[in-house]
């Protein structure tokens, strides 16, 4: 059995997290069904890894783990489909098998019917045996694959009320959360009123005026931003509200609202966006390019300051090969190290720890956001040495676009700005 396969076995194993909990009663029942349809004494619902053998459900045995190079069950698994053997004696496949010869077990019959993900990925089996040779009618097997097959669907339930009920736990850490995506407008509120009141003589009036103006804006924005996700995280998350969204007009909001933290940083952000538009929530998507331009600026200036100047590159234009839009943030910081650049999408996780603050949930909710309008996100590495975050949008989100989870709740002209 190769190592691919082992690997994907137990990926998909790992999301149903049926290894080493509580008996699971719907597969019990299932075992039990079994046994009575097949007409012998015992069934057993198997899960194997790459080492052992798990049994996750049995009627007539103790459930009990052994190891993969002991089990009957994982001769058959690649193969994935039904075996039935009247008398294991005479196969070549189980003779020598120590569930066979006395060593641990004394089976004659033998069949089984695979348990195979809706991926197509095999990771088990429900079998039926006996002490006495014996035989299955084509009813009996017709049934117990249909029971494998209602085994798999027993696990996929499992592995989505799972799902909830982490998103749930999530939502009740939303409200305390939300204030980290907020700051940044905020911050550029702050900051543009206060040059706003430095003085209001003939030459301060203009400045005081465009000042206030981008205090205006960013508070509407900042309003739209709350009453969006305080709507997801009362109705416990619901399909992004989907339109069409100028990708440079939404990437210049972001650096509107981050001029202050901009500034405060020396930081140049460079911006090449192309005209178009990408189809998807507009408050969700701002405040996925504002986390991502924020953590760049941040990570790229908290870093041995003075030493280089903070660069961060945006980038966003259609991809001319896939019906996406790609946009790239570039910093020229210490980077994310290779190992922990899909941790750092997990909550309260992050790449540099203690080298600059925050709470690590900037990435976690980008990939929401992201995974909720059917797209990706990944780390990779920058250019200029840093870290590169790359995200893909789908052009027409509305038909890859899912329910967010309630957890959190793209050749237009070059431009620098300059801190």
């Amino acid at each position: 059995m190769s190592t691919m396969d082992d690997s994907a076995r137990v990926d998909a194993i790992a999301r149903y997290r049926i290894l080493g909990a509580p008996a699971e009663p719907n597969l019990e029942g299932l075992a039990r069904l079994a046994a009575t349809l097949c007409a012998v004494p015992t069934a057993v619902v198997n899960i194997i890894d790459d080492t052992r053998q798990h049994q996750v459900a049995a009627v007539g045995v103790a459930a009990e783990i052994c190891r993969r190079e002991d089990s009957m069950c994982a001769v058959v698994l690649q193969d994935a489909r039904h075996v039935l053997v009247g008398d294991a004696r005479t196969d070549a496949r189980f003779a020598q098998n120590p569930f066979v010869t006395g060593e641990l077990g004394r089976i004659r019959f033998y069949a089984s019917s695979p348990l195979v993900t809706p991926d197509g990925v095999s990771i088990g089996t429900l079998c039926v045996f006996a002490e006495d040779a014996g035989t299955l009618t084509p009813e009996q097997s017709a049934a117990l694959d249909l029971l494998a097959r209602q085994a798999v669907e027993v696990l996929e339930l499992r592995r989505a009320t799972l799902e909830l009920a982490r998103s749930n736990r999530q939502l009740a850490q939303f409200a305390g959360r939300v204030s980290h995506d907020l700051r940044n407008p905020l911050a550029a509120i702050v900051g543009q009123l206060d040059l706003a009141a430095e003085g209001l003589d003939a030459g301060a009036l203009a400045q005081a005026s465009r000042a206030i103006g981008r205090a205006d804006a960013a508070a509407t924005r900042m309003d739209e931003m709350i009453t969006g996700l305080l709507s997801y995280a009362r109705l416990g998350g619901e399909q992004p509200a989907l339109t069409e969204i100028p990708v440079a007009g939404l990437i210049a909001e972001v650096i509107a609202d981050l001029h202050t933290v901009i500034g405060s940083t020396d930081a140049t952000v460079e911006v090449d966006a192309a005209d178009g538009t990408v189809v998807g929530d507009r408050a969700l998507l701002r405040m996925l390019v504002q986390n991502l331009v924020s953590n760049a600026v941040k990570f790229s200036a908290g870093t041995a300051p003075g030493a280089v100047r903070p660069l961060v590159q945006i980038r966003a234009r259609r991809d001319v090969d896939r019906p996406v839009w790609s946009l790239t943030v570039d910093d020229n910081g210490p980077g994310i190290p290779a190992e922990l650049r899909d941790r750092v999408f997990e909550l309260m996780e992050r790449g540099n720890a203690g080298a600059v603050p925050g709470l690590g949930i900037g990435l976690a909710t980008c990939r929401m956001i992201v995974e909720a309008h059917g797209g990706r996100i990944l780390v990779e590495s920058a250019p200029a040495g840093g870290a590169r975050v790359r995200v893909d949008l789908p052009l027409r989100a509305a038909s890859a676009a899912r329910p967010l989870p309630a957890a959190l709740l793209e050749q237009g002209p070059r431009s620098a700005i300059r801190g």
